[in-house]
């Protein structure tokens, strides 16, 4: 196993609509081998996910870890779809974009489908901060990063996030500060 570099914005490797995984491919070597490096990759970054793109491999795996207790998920090929019209806000970041955060309003509830890493399929819901992540993940395999996404005027470096917290948005109430900083301290950069 190999901790890979990651990509950073302005590489063209994270504009790129990755390419799919055929399925007889999914335990291939090359496939199997992306995925333990990325597992170590992620770990590494203390990341709360991670799409092969932003390790240069412009495919569509990702991991993302949507329970502690439960570790990794690895999807190959997913395919989200909207459940709701009803949206959160979060403050997200992304190893891509080292010690920065912005505000992006995300649909609240999600259909994943996908290949497991043994070419088993998945079909869940996800909600909340998880299909949050599941979107941010996901749409490193588009070639978009959070920042495209972003509400305006709510770009602002890690520091001062820590220190002044997220911005009064939308639906955001006093209080939610905590919310938004356990989001960010348990998953780290996404």
């Amino acid at each position: 196993m190999s901790i890979l570099k990651i990509a950073r914005m302005g590489h063209p490797v994270l504009r790129q609509v990755a390419q799919p995984v055929a399925p007889e491919e999914v335990s291939s070597h090359r496939i199997q081998q992306l995925i333990e490096d990325m597992l170590e990759t992620v770990a590494d970054a203390d990341g709360a996910g991670l799409a092969a793109p932003q390790v240069h491999a412009s495919v569509r795996v990702v991991i993302l870890s949507l329970d502690a207790l439960e570790g990794f998920q690895i999807w190959i090929n997913p395919v989200l779809t909207p459940l709701t019209e009803d949206y959160m806000l979060t403050y997200e970041g992304c190893l891509s974009v080292e010690g920065l955060r912005g505000a992006v309003a995300r649909p609240a509830r999600v259909r994943v489908q996908a290949l497991d890493r043994d070419g088993g399929a998945i079909d869940m819901e996800l909600d909340g901060f998880s299909a949050v992540v599941a979107q941010h993940e996901c749409d490193h395999l588009d070639g978009i990063l959070y920042i495209d996404r972003l509400e305006p005027g709510t770009l602002m470096f890690l520091d001062e996030y820590r220190r002044f917290g997220p911005w009064p948005l939308g639906e955001y109430d006093e209080g939610d500060e905590e919310d938004f900083d356990e989001d960010i301290a348990e998953g780290g950069e996404e």
